[in-house]
């Protein structure tokens, strides 16, 4: 390659780096920790749709953003979504803060209606008929490059609300109800 070549290919790279660069930079998790935004990488697998967003920044929650993690959060199985408890969201920012970690989960469960928690307590799934799911306050949950044993230790050392750890299924429940634990 000619030098003068050579130049030109780096100035069309530059303009593009300059042009292209800031948009992705933008979303990035590292611009998003430097300007005070909290976000979560979300993958339901039941759906298999995923979503990463900012939820929170400086001046709060970002509305259009719970609307899509409601989404991400709703029963699969009736196809309806219902408000989130917001800490719930914030309480997943944490754990992957104190991990160390990207905010990245994957979603067991979240929302469920009346109808499909009823459902599956019948059919003996060990699914509490009084579930804090069919408030929007719960969430089963992994953390991506975390156990799940580790996950559970470390919402157990942040007592914020109920802590279920399940190895066998390989998830930990969180909830935004009064500070208790248990294993299923």
């Amino acid at each position: 390659m000619r030098r003068r070549d050579f130049l030109v290919s780096c100035s069309c790279a530059s303009f593009a780096a300059v042009t292209a660069g800031p948009a992705r930079a933008a979303d990035s998790p590292a611009r998003i920790a430097t300007e005070g935004r909290r976000w979560l990488e979300l993958f339901n697998t039941h759906t298999g749709e995923r979503l990463s967003l900012a939820f929170r920044d400086a001046s709060g929650l970002i509305n259009t953003a719970l609307s899509r993690l409601e989404w991400v959060f709703r029963d699969h199985r009736a196809n309806e979504s219902h408000p989130i408890d917001a800490p719930l969201f914030d309480w997943l920012a944490d754990l992957a803060d104190a991990a160390g970690a990207e905010p990245r989960y994957e979603i067991i469960s979240g929302y469920r209606s009346p109808a499909t928690n009823e459902q599956l307590a019948a059919a003996g799934r060990g699914v509490a008929r009084g579930s804090m799911h069919m408030q929007g306050r719960a969430i089963d949950v992994r953390m991506k490059g975390l156990s799940t044993a580790k996950l559970r230790d470390l919402a157990l050392a942040a007592p914020l609300g109920g802590v279920g750890f399940y190895a066998r299924s390989n998830f930990v429940h969180l909830d935004t109800g009064r500070v208790r634990h248990w294993s299923g």
